[in-house]
């Protein structure tokens, strides 16, 4: 962004470009509309919806701009705005995260090895087969253990490989992404490092 489109959002009224003379908008007000709308939303929430938030046509690097500059307020706070791949939301910091679980001390789920490795090579290695799946693990994957990514909103299948039997083949979700907190598989952090951002696997479980 240019000096001078970073000096105008500093403003308190922004002008909309190719709109009418006297046309603009409440940069303060928008920046609350923001809050408002992503600390009630479950979900993050991608540009393009929050782009129907202003009652004027925005474009993407100026909402982005005011979404840094509110991210910046809460700084120093409990809490973090950050971008994922579905787009933007609030989330607790990690690092308050075991305070707030005692509100409900619930353990979260439990994953097999089998599950989490299955996982980390559709992650690196998509799209996959089961087959291929089997061939790098040197077992049988179970019909289980894919239900049960599939659930999760982990994976997906995104179609078949051309070959005898049309096997289905399985890639990564936004959700798995936005459970990572990235942006995009360009991210993913090293092979190793994956199982600990997510709900810690049970080793004793059978493969």
């Amino acid at each position: 962004m240019s000096e001078q489109a970073a000096s105008l959002l500093n403003e308190d009224q922004l002008p909309v470009a190719g709109s009418a003379a006297g046309i603009s908008v409440d940069v303060v007000q928008l920046k609350k509309i923001y809050e408002a709308a992503l600390m009630t939303s479950q979900e993050p929430l991608s540009l393009s919806e929050l782009r129907k938030l202003a009652n004027e046509p925005l474009e993407n690097r100026v909402i982005e701009e005011l979404l840094q500059q509110l991210a910046e307020k809460y700084a120093d706070s409990g809490i973090e705005l950050n971008r994922v791949a579905s787009g933007w939301r609030f989330r607790a910091r990690p690092e308050m995260q075991a305070h707030i679980e005692r509100l409900d001390p619930q353990k979260p789920p439990r994953y097999s090895r089998a599950v989490m490795e299955t996982l980390a090579i559709i992650a690196y290695r998509q799209p996959v087969t089961r087959g291929d799946i089997e061939e790098i693990r040197g077992v049988v994957v179970s019909a289980q253990v894919l239900k049960t990514l599939e659930s999760r909103a982990w994976i997906e299948s995104i179609g078949t490989r051309d070959t005898p039997g049309k096997p289905a083949l399985y890639a990564t979700t936004q959700q798995l992404l936005d459970d990572l907190n990235l942006r995009s598989l360009s991210e993913l952090p090293a092979l190793e490092e994956m199982g600990n951002l997510l709900e810690p696997s049970n080793q004793n479980e059978p493969v």
